[in-house]
């Protein structure tokens, strides 16, 4: 089980995360100078739903794990790049126009 400070970090994290714009698992890991992204996954799925969890996916670019339903209309919304676009449980987040960039402020704290 993460510890209650990494919870808070995670969670922290992803309330700056820009609407329309998404971060992986490794990338919040990364900026909390951590190599756990199975760690923030966990804590998003027990403690994501008070938070902007669509603006979290795997490095796939897919929308989390049984949930593109819920959240493709976030991503609507929020004028998220998506591509193959053909089914509201088939599309993939396009990473390279909608990742946030390692110049973020999100960043500013992890060691170069």
């Amino acid at each position: 089980m993460p510890s209650p400070e990494f919870v808070d970090a995670v969670l922290d994290v992803v309330r700056r995360i820009p609407a329309g714009r998404v971060m992986t698992y490794g990338d919040i890991a990364y900026a909390l100078g951590s190599n756990a992204p199975r760690a923030v996954g966990r804590v998003l799925a027990l403690y994501g739903h008070a938070v902007s969890w669509w603006r979290v996916v795997p490095a796939s670019g897919l929308p989390p794990q049984g949930h593109a339903r819920e959240a493709l209309p976030h991503y609507i919304d929020e004028a998220t790049p998506l591509r193959h676009l053909e089914a509201t449980d088939d599309y993939r987040i396009a990473l390279s126009s909608a990742r946030l960039g390692y110049d973020h402020e999100i960043y500013s704290e992890v060691a170069p």
